[in-house]
């Protein structure tokens, strides 16, 4: 069996290019008056978080206290809950305690059975697998939790009955990773296995990893998208039937 060969550092002169593209985007947004400070911001953002991530995961993966780890995984919940509900019209205070419920119930859920059941980690808590899985599994759920909350007040808005809308908001929610599913290995080579392959883990391998991932992230964004319109039904209807005139 081969060895894994090191992966190449990319040079920081070489990064910057990365963002050719990047720049093409903002200027369209600017040129056709779009909000084109949101995605300049987000940039910014991103990059600090991943240059500070690196050296948080460090200690993290070093750490060896279940309590800190436990620690991680609770600001990461908090985070994408609150993020989930950015561009909601909702309060979102009135929607957090739904969100958090949902992806809380949702995530963890799905992290347990990969890394206590797949995986069978050991310890249980090892850093360097679950913050990475919990990452994958609480970002796909807060998306398809944002995903779902956008859907259902549009088509309150537009008349449409609740039951009809959930229906509606689900199905949307899921489009993305479902998308996911139909082009993976076709069309794209997803993050885990184009990392392991890169870093000269056999294809084969790296598909089982794949394949535990594309279940995961569908199990996650499928139970806390509906978790999240059936705890936030009340708070929708409210919000709809006081928008309208009376």
């Amino acid at each position: 069996m081969a060895m894994p060969t090191p992966v190449e550092t990319i040079p920081l002169a070489r990064l910057t290019l990365a963002f050719v593209p990047v720049v093409a985007v903002v200027a369209i947004l600017w040129k056709w008056k779009l909000d084109y400070k949101t995605a300049l911001y987000a940039m910014v953002r991103m990059l600090a978080q991943l240059l500070l991530i690196g050296y948080v995961l460090v200690f993290l993966f070093e750490e060896k206290n279940a309590l800190v780890i436990l620690a991680a995984l609770t600001v990461m919940i908090f985070t994408s809950s609150w993020i989930a509900l950015r561009s909601l019209s909702v309060p979102i205070r009135v929607l957090l305690p739904k969100s958090l419920l949902a992806i809380g119930i949702g995530g963890t859920l799905v992290l347990l059975m990969v890394t206590q059941g797949v995986l069978a980690l050991d310890p249980w808590f090892d850093p360097a697998k679950m913050i990475p899985l919990a990452g994958m599994i609480f970002a796909n759920a807060m998306n398809s939790v944002s995903l779902a909350g956008e859907r259902i007040e549009a088509e309150l808005q537009r008349g449409v009955s609740h039951s009809s809308a959930r229906v509606i908001a689900l199905k949307a929610s899921l489009i993305p990773i479902t998308n996911s599913l139909f082009a993976v290995g076709l069309v794209s080579l997803p993050g885990m296995m184009t990392g392991q392959i890169l870093s000269g883990v056999s294809p084969f391998i790296a598909a089982r990893y794949q394949i535990m991932v594309m279940c995961m992230i569908f199990g996650a964004a499928g139970i806390s998208a509906a978790l999240f319109l059936f705890l936030s039904k009340q708070d929708f209807q409210s919000a709809n039937l006081s928008e309208k005139p009376s």
